[in-house]
């Protein structure tokens, strides 16, 4: 039995990089192919809920990887870039008012990659497991943001295993250590 199944389209450059990674660590992999035009199906929607390829079986350091991509390519654009600009930095840094139409237009895209979150949390712990993984130091500190905002309680509030998953991560030491306001502190030592 393989160790990793690759979900792609033959040709495609994404998934052939995901491969030839494979290929070089002499990893055991089961290519599965996607037709084209079958992004959008329920099936692939099932594997990947943004309609993408590759798509890597969900093993810990691949579920690491896959949060760690949800949080750089959906969580912070369109969403964290946007409602956590308008309503955090913007207003906090340089004195602007919330821009209440871009807001308004990234919830949708807020609300799915909220939903993807706790999914891909489940019941466990951490994103990866029973450990804290990098996905939990990336994604933690975005998220966070999102409670010094009206919309956290859409966002959060529906999903109960983020706001544990986030209360565990506000509590280490870690993220005590680095928060905005401590910082700051230290910038002004400086």
């Amino acid at each position: 039995m393989s160790e990793f199944t690759v979900y792609s389209i033959p040709g495609s450059p994404f998934g052939r990089s995901v491969l030839a990674a494979l290929e070089e660590k002499g990893a055991s992999y089961r290519f599965a192919p996607v037709a084209p035009g079958t992004l959008r199906s329920p099936e692939h929607l099932a594997r990947h809920p943004f309609g993408r390829i590759p798509v890597i079986n969900p093993k810990r350091a691949a579920r690491m990887d896959q949060v760690m991509n949800v949080n750089d390519w959906y969580l912070f654009h369109g969403v964290g870039n946007v409602i956590v600009y308008h309503r955090v930095v913007g207003p906090r840094v340089m004195g602007l008012t919330p821009d209440e139409a871009a807001i308004a237009a990234a919830m949708p895209k807020a609300r799915a990659v909220f939903g993807e979150l706790a999914q891909l949390l489940g019941e466990q712990s951490y994103f990866a497991g029973d450990a804290i993984s990098l996905a939990d130091l990336m994604v933690a500190p975005a998220v966070e943001f999102f409670t010094h905002t009206p919309e956290w309680s859409e966002l959060g509030a529906p999903h109960a295993n983020l706001v544990a998953w986030l209360t565990r991560m506000q509590v280490r030491a870690s993220m005590k250590a680095t928060t905005w306001e401590r910082l700051t502190e230290l910038a002004q030592a400086a």
